[in-house]
């Protein structure tokens, strides 16, 4: 029977072994043959049967431990540390591609300084032909050009202006942003309209306070005069010193009225009216109003308005003053004796407001300025009838908040018609 233990204790040993770590198996191997021992003590055994039983298990147990696999470390618990990846380009991801078609701004990517990827407002703005070309020829400017030379040393990502870019007169800007190894994102945004509001913004002031200015020195100046005579002077020069004032201080508080009508209006210029108005009424309530205003060339106005309503959504206060001013400017620079021709005309789903007078007309090239703040053809004439310089600014303005279409139309030597067409109120 111990014969047979100790056959059997090999391949016992040798099948646990596969199921545990090598200091395991030979714990294992270790105690079965301690155990086979016992039994052959126990079975009547000699001495030298056991002592050879024994050397025979320890010499298993050694050749058991000897052939299995070294023990692997402990790693349980730690997470398996992966291989390292290359780098994916951000320029290649089509994420990156499918925002970068969603940018409404040009932009543009760049590796080694060539472009590989541009957007649609980029390829508008500088050509198909930029894909694949060097940066420094797709973007054609000096600021441009040497910032982007130095792009490769380090150089401080900084707001790059680029004036006169792509035409004369324009402004954009250029920000660069670094990503991995030699690829670069540019972004380019269009400035000119904030210039050109800024500059709009710096004339307006610098008009206003111009104008504003050359009354107030008249004014200045006739009473420095009269105070200076200590009542020596005749009541006719009292008198004619006095009317100059009178007329420049009217000037100027005409002036601080239609520059405060000018910022009401821009102030509204998003709100759309919903207020019912009828036209034709407003219009006419104007010229009565002009009328009882004894303005010396009232009995020049010739009305055809009509006997239909012409209802509208408007603000009823800023159309009469759109109608003032259109009127009034006929008046001023229509020849005296000459028809003003006020006439109110449907087409379709609109209405046509239009003033004629037969003065000496504007030539082609001042049209598309007319509407300009402080602009005038004739600045000398304008003053002399009182004119501000920011009438048709005004009306302008007005009929733009009432999505209305302003047209001047004029010739040389036989007149200018002003016309502004509102659509009119849909029958419910």
């Amino acid at each position: 029977m111990a014969a047979n233990i100790l056959a059997l204790a090999p391949r016992f040993v040798r099948g646990a072994a596969a199921m545990f770590d090598r200091l395991s198996s030979l714990v294992i191997a270790l105690t079965l043959v301690v155990i086979a021992a016992i039994f052959a003590a126990l079975t009547g055994g000699d001495p030298l049967s056991i002592a050879i039983m024994a050397i025979a298990g320890f010499v298993a147990a050694a050749t058991v431990y000897s052939a299995l696999p070294a023990a692997r470390p402990d790693t349980q618990g730690a997470a398996p540390t992966p291989a390292e990846a290359p780098l994916i380009s951000l320029l290649r991801h089509p994420d990156f591609a499918h925002w970068v078609d969603q940018e409404k701004e040009p932009l543009l990517g760049t590796a080694d300084s060539i472009v590989t990827i541009a957007n649609d407002a980029a390829i508008r703005l500088l050509g198909r032909h930029i894909v694949g070309a060097d940066v420094r020829t797709a973007i054609r400017h000096p600021a441009a050009t040497d910032w982007l030379s130095r792009i490769s040393e380090n150089a401080p990502l900084e707001t790059i202006n680029l004036i006169d870019f792509p035409r004369p007169g324009q402004r954009w800007t250029m920000r660069i942003a670094a990503l991995s190894g030699s690829e670069h994102i540019l972004f380019l945004s269009d400035r000119s309209a904030i210039d050109a509001a800024d500059r709009m913004r710096s004339d307006f002031v610098a008009n206003a306070s111009h104008e504003l200015r050359t009354p107030l020195a008249a004014i200045l100046g006739y009473v420095e005069t009269l105070q200076d005579m200590n009542g020596e002077t005749d009541a006719p020069t009292r008198h004619r010193f006095l009317s100059i004032i009178e007329r420049e201080a009217r000037r100027m508080q005409q002036l601080v009225i239609d520059l405060l009508s000018i910022s009401r209006v821009e102030a509204d210029r998003f709100r759309r009216p919903t207020t019912p108005v009828d036209l034709a009424t407003i219009v006419g309530t104007t010229i009565a109003q002009l009328r009882d205003s004894e303005q010396p060339r009232m009995k020049d106005v010739v009305a055809k308005l009509g006997d239909d309503p012409q209802p509208m959504l408007g603000d009823e206060a800023q159309l009469g003053q759109l109608a003032h001013n259109i009127i009034s400017n006929a008046m001023k620079y229509g020849h005296a004796g000459t028809p003003v021709t006020v006439e109110l005309v449907r087409e379709g789903s609109r209405v046509r407001l239009s003033v004629s007078d037969e003065g000496d007309g504007i030539a082609p090239d001042h049209l598309p300025r007319l509407t300009e703040r402080f602009y005038r053809v004739d600045e000398a004439r304008s003053r002399s009838v009182g004119g501000t310089g920011l009438g048709l600014a005004i009306v302008k303005h007005i009929s733009e908040r009432h999505q209305g279409q302003l047209d001047i139309d004029s010739e040389v030597g036989r007149g200018t018609r002003v016309s502004v067409t509102f659509p009119l109120l849909a029958k419910g």
